[in-house]
């Protein structure tokens, strides 16, 4: 059970305003009963005031939200010392899985900018959406960026999501960043939207990211190398977090353990999983950090494979702090692993 904060009754502990000053009484909250909190609520606004009027508005920095990390990191490589970007999602943590917080409200609240995954990846953000008073973050808004939008989507099914059915992949699989090429797209959005906020620095946010691409265009070469011994080795994951990444550097996925998207994996499952693993001489299987080990040490051990710890997004292991060390640190990872085969 979470720990509540002691002023801003609702907050969790780490993140209240003023935790050394907080007197509220301990309780549980969720963003499904905040609006039975209104005490509370009003004590979060008088925080936010101090804590969301901070040197970066007094500098005159946009204020950008993000659902994840991976897309704040691209708005600071584009908006560099000129923005003030947030994520809502935090860096360890599985962002389809996300329970919206009271105090994200708050940073919506002052936010000139909204990045959202989209294609159904965020779909907690709508009920943000429906509460905030601030016009320039609802969908359809000049400030709200919908960052799947020109991104050749892969696995669109087209299939309906029903309560058991796990996470939300039936209009095309949303893990699209991960393919490091889709950032040209991505960061487009982001200096178009930028530039209709605020035109006196567009030269800087467009100086900025075709530094940052160029950046980018450089690695890739050396990334390709470093798995190009993987194109012919079969690999499983935990979770389908991974089209976008195969299809750029060529690897082939044999199989997931989830049954289907967020959905556990079934002893039949691990059965027929395992049948697969052995008849095509699967030696790696990817996690990420938030799945559990149990079920990818089971099948690793039973087929004779490793298990590698990949990061699907931004600070989500160590070395993985921005979009391009995201890259190094996996692609890193893979070729120890094919190496050691």
């Amino acid at each position: 059970m979470a720990v509540i904060s002691s002023t801003c009754s609702g907050v969790l502990e780490d993140e209240c305003c003023f935790p050394e000053t907080c007197t509220a009484p301990r309780t549980m909250c969720s963003f499904s009963n905040m609006r039975a909190m209104s005490p509370c609520l009003a004590v979060m606004v008088a925080c936010a005031h101090l804590v969301l009027a901070s040197s970066a508005l007094a500098q005159g920095r946009v204020q950008i939200v993000t659902t994840t990390t991976d897309l704040r990191s691209l708005v600071e490589a584009v908006g560099g010392d000129r923005v003030e970007a947030i994520s809502l999602v935090p860096a360890a943590m599985d962002a389809e899985e996300y329970q919206p917080k009271p105090q994200d409200l708050l940073r919506l609240k002052n936010a000139r900018l909204l990045v959202r995954v989209g294609l159904d990846y965020d779909l907690w953000l709508d009920r943000l959406l429906t509460q905030t008073d601030n016009p320039d973050v609802r969908r359809g808004s000049a400030g709200y960026i919908d960052a799947s939008l020109g991104i050749p989507v892969l696995e669109v099914r087209g299939m309906s999501v029903g309560p058991n059915d796990g996470h939300a992949h039936g209009n095309g699989n949303p893990h699209y960043w991960l393919d490091p090429r889709n950032a040209e797209i991505i960061t487009s959005a982001i200096l178009e939207t930028l530039a209709r906020r605020d035109p006196t620095n567009v030269a800087t946010y467009e100086a900025n990211r075709l530094a940052f691409l160029a950046r980018l265009e450089t690695k890739l070469p050396e990334w390709e190398t470093n798995l190009a011994p993987l194109k012919a080795t079969p690999l499983v994951a935990h979770h389908n977090s991974w089209p976008y990444f195969a299809r750029r550097f060529r690897l082939d996925f044999a199989g997931f353990l989830e049954t289907k998207p967020g959905v556990p994996p079934c002893p039949s499952h691990l059965a027929a999983l395992l049948r697969t693993m052995r008849a095509r001489a699967v030696r790696i299987v990817i996690r990420e950090p938030y799945q559990p080990e149990r079920d990818v040490a089971f099948v690793a051990g039973k087929a004779g494979a490793s298990v590698v710890t990949l990061a699907a997004s931004v600070g989500a292991l160590p070395q993985t702090d921005d979009f391009i060390s995201l890259f190094e640190r996996d692609v890193e990872a893979l070729r120890a692993a094919a190496s050691a085969q």
